[in-house]
């Protein structure tokens, strides 16, 4: 046990002063999570495919507000936006820009992998690249001195050549998405202020230009500087400067990502993948492969629209002929997850999510009807659930100085950076974070209770 002590005293003694999350703790791994050589290479491909899918996605809204693809579709992706912000996703200056930051959440469930979001303004990445540090230095035959007052060994220990992303690929990633800029300002709001102290480490280790971190009061902005919008767009009115940002990035001033384009922070685009009105759009330009990929990957998803649907039609695979009828169903049949779908402070970090099958009628019916009665303002993604398989895994015990072994439910969250222009951008894998709840939780999400650990190969 005395390796697997050091080894876990090191990482809990290499945190930042700081620390990562205000606040907030975990149970940490003496070793990074292993997925095996073949989930690792399926991980690495699908930056690729996730790039097409925000440049179709990008591209079918442009083409519905423009009355070349059904009229429903930027309707339904404009719901409980205001006038303004929809005006500016539909400026020509942004005409072509996607996320440069793609992290989809993957479920490891009974029968495969599971894709249930994409997040364009993750949290993580600081995080991720402060894993991939400190574990790449946690040797596999030695055991590394106390890291000095910089974070760094003062030993120089075997790598962990099998870390995913290495001991940088999060921080080179996260650099190489601002192109030439010789300073970076990565906004953060209030409402985002939990995750300051992991972008503020994360600005110390950018090499490639001056970086800060900024408050949503900070103006100072000048030509050539890059922008990192560590906010989600519905936070707008607590972000003083997100008016001056968003003008200077139109005038081509500075460099922004993501752009200030609401219908990435959308969870109802898995919506618009399953239905079947679309399937000759996504063939054309996702190509066969890649559509099959993701329909493979991704849960069959629903936009909970109340419309009132002809007498003779239903809601597909469901069989319902109206919303309301999906209160009714039995507790078996509710292995569905309700969820906000975006513009909402309710729908990140696990808030807004409800597991019909683990909630009693009453509050499953409440759940249904909230979702029906506030469409217009917004609007509930229906996706069906697949359940987390069980993995082990383990984390240490300082209390009672001893590893203890845990059987749990994983969530991968891999880091891809989109460096680039136009057709010529690419995706690069910089790092993929695993958290693993214990067994007993239905929903995984970083808890106390969670293990967050690097992956390794």
């Amino acid at each position: 046990m005395t390796l697997h002590t050091d080894k876990a005293r090191f990482v809990r003694d290499s945190l930042p002063p700081g620390g990562l999350f205000a606040g907030l703790d975990w149970r940490i791994s003496p070793a990074p999570f292993p997925l095996g050589e073949n989930l690792a290479k399926e991980v690495e491909s699908l930056g690729r495919v996730l790039l097409q899918f925000y440049r179709a996605v990008n591209l079918l809204y442009r083409k519905s507000a423009e009355g070349k693809q059904p009229e429903w579709i930027a309707r339904w992706l404009d719901l409980g936006k205001p006038a303004e912000l929809i005006a500016l996703q539909r400026s020509p200056a942004f005409k072509n820009d996607v996320p440069r930051v793609i992290r989809p959440d993957i479920l490891l469930t009974e029968t495969g992998i599971s894709i249930t979001e994409l997040d364009s303004v993750p949290g993580g990445i600081g995080l991720t690249g402060w894993l991939g540090k400190t574990y790449s230095i946690v040797s596999e035959g030695g055991v590394p001195r106390r890291p000095n007052q910089d974070g760094d060994s003062q030993s120089s220990p075997l790598r962990n050549n099998n870390l995913i992303g290495g001991a940088d690929g999060m921080v080179r990633g996260f650099e190489s998405i601002f192109g030439d800029a010789k300073t970076v300002h990565i906004v953060v709001s209030e409402e985002a202020a939990t995750y300051r102290p992991e972008m503020e480490w994360l600005s110390k280790q950018v090499r490639s230009a001056k970086c800060e971190v900024r408050s949503a009061g900070f103006t100072d902005f000048a030509d050539g500087d890059a922008v990192y919008r560590f906010f989600e767009l519905f936070d707008l009115p607590n972000v003083p400067n997100a008016k001056q940002i968003f003008e200077l990035a139109a005038e081509k001033r500075i460099r922004l990502t993501p752009p200030p384009k609401p219908v990435f922070e959308e969870k109802m685009l898995f919506a618009l993948l399953w239905n079947r009105h679309l399937h000759d759009f996504w063939r054309q330009e996702l190509g066969e492969g890649f559509l099959a990929r993701l329909k493979k990957l991704v849960p069959y998803t629903w936009i909970v629209d109340p419309s009132p649907l002809p007498p003779q039609a239903v809601i597909p695979e469901l069989n319902l002929t109206d919303w309301r009828q999906l209160k009714n169903l039995s507790q078996k049949e509710r292995d569905l997850i309700l969820k906000v779908s975006g513009f909402s402070e309710h729908a990140w970090g696990a808030r807004g999510v409800f597991l019909g099958s683990d909630l009693s009628h009453e509050d499953w019916a409440k759940a249904v009807d909230d979702a029906i009665q506030h469409f217009e303002q917004s609007p509930r993604v229906l996706q069906r659930y697949h359940k987390p398989a069980l993995v082990e895994a383990q984390w240490f015990d300082f209390a009672k100085n001893e590893v203890v072994p845990m059987k749990g439910r994983a969530r991968l969250c891999p880091y891809y950076f989109v460096s680039g222009e136009g057709d010529a951008a690419r995706p690069q894998l910089g790092g993929v974070l695993a958290t693993i709840v214990p067994a007993d939780k239905k929903i995984v999400h970083g808890m106390t209770d969670a293990i967050l650990a690097p992956c390794a190969a």
